[in-house]
């Protein structure tokens, strides 16, 4: 009992997991899904139909049944009214035996055709219910698989225009502007230090020196000059 149960336990499982993988699997290709669906849709509708084609068999069965014992009945009450008007006593019991079990008969396959009518209607109505949900289905698929493929669609244009973003190109220009300052600030940093080294610090100190010596020069020409003007008006 033991490993009966623990078998059943491992089946129960194992239906689990192919239940859960179904279940994913439908998921990703809906088309699958409404397609399992509609085949067992399709094949209730094909056992209810057979089931339905037997109601109806039956039903036709009882009337044909019940159209023969009107018939044989009415032949009998034809006979019992003859042997009444020629007093024919003992066939006239016999065919009044013979009436009432017909009657009888009568009333009870009637009874049965009353039921069989609204089993074979209410049979028929479920087929026709099963059928308009069948297309029900069927045009459900159609319009959530084109709703799916549009989604789809929508999906691939805003991963393209996502894709067309200019946060790249600005990006790549922000590594050229950043490059372009990089290169300036390295000319300007040559400059610098030309200006600061040593021979352009000599050359500026010498430059000065030549200012300082011609401006030396200048005053002891004019000196010379004042000094012989005042010599000329002492003559």
């Amino acid at each position: 009992m033991a490993k009966v149960g623990f078998f059943a336990r491992l089946g129960n499982l194992w239906r689990g997991f192919v239940n859960l993988w179904i279940s994913d699997l439908e998921k990703k290709n809906p088309e699958i899904a409404y397609e399992n669906s509609i085949n067992s849709m399709i094949e209730k509708y094909t056992m209810l139909k057979k089931a339905t084609a037997g109601i109806i068999r039956r039903r036709e069965d009882i009337s044909s049944r019940l159209d023969r014992q009107s018939k044989e009945l009415a032949q009998i009450t034809q006979d019992l009214t003859t042997a009444v008007d020629t007093n024919q006593d003992d066939l006239a019991i016999i065919l009044i035996q013979k009436k009432n079990e017909l009657e009888k008969e009568a009333a009870e396959l009637r009874a049965e055709l009353d039921m069989a009518v609204k089993d074979a209607d209410s049979a028929k109505s479920s087929l026709l219910q099963v059928q308009a949900e069948i297309k029900k289905l069927q045009a459900e698929k159609d319009n959530m698989l084109a709703k799916m493929e549009s989604a789809k669609a929508r999906i691939r244009i805003q991963e393209q225009l996502n894709g067309l973003s200019v946060d790249a190109e600005v990006k790549a220009l922000e590594n050229v502007r950043g490059h372009i300052k990089t290169t300036i600030a390295e000319a300007n940093l040559g400059k610098e230090l030309s200006e600061s080294s040593l021979d352009e610090k000599l050359r500026a100190l010498r430059a000065q020196t030549g200012e300082v010596t011609a401006r030396s020069q200048l005053d002891e020409m004019k000196a010379k000059m004042a000094a012989k003007k005042a010599a000329v008006k002492t003559m």
